[in-house]
């Protein structure tokens, strides 16, 4: 399941839908992003998040449609926030739910991995020094790489 959304999401809530239920589910991962005060050397007092209608939730189903076939996944969430956001803000939810821990934590680092390097997302940060528009960090890039490698097999 895919959201792009204003709103803000209860984690929590998220979780239990997602797995309600379900025997099949021995672990879950979930993942929550927050909008920090303080970027690098700068602090900032406002994001802003900007996508293309359709293009972002399409790509982000993709992206968790490979996480289902390099890993054995029985469910999973994205839930990306858009719009104005400020410090504290959640930003991003990623769960992922499967038989057994390992598949659920490496596909949660995979799309979060994927969601800071390639989701068609753009951020404008603005802060007493004024705005700026955010690239990947070389971290994030360098940290994406692992998964460059053919998909595991289930």
């Amino acid at each position: 399941m895919v959201r792009v959304q204003t709103e803000d999401f209860d984690p929590g809530g998220e979780l239990d839908a997602l797995v309600a239920k379900r025997t099949d589910i021995g672990a879950s991962v979930s993942f929550v992003g927050h909008m920090r005060g303080r970027n690098e050397d700068r602090d900032v007092e406002t994001m802003t998040l900007e996508h293309y209608p359709g293009m972002a939730e399409k790509a982000l189903g993709e992206i968790e449609a490979e996480a289902h076939k390099r890993w054995p996944l029985q469910a999973s969430t994205i839930i990306h926030r858009v719009g104005p956001l400020k410090p504290g803000d959640r930003i991003v939810l990623v769960i992922t739910a499967s038989a057994h821990r390992q598949a659920a934590f490496e596909a949660a680092e995979f799309l979060m991995d994927w969601l800071k390097t390639k989701a068609p997302f753009w951020k404008k940060e603005s802060g007493p020094t004024g705005d700026s528009w955010v690239s990947s960090r070389s971290t994030d890039e360098d940290a994406a790489q692992r998964w460059t490698a053919s998909p595991k097999s289930k």
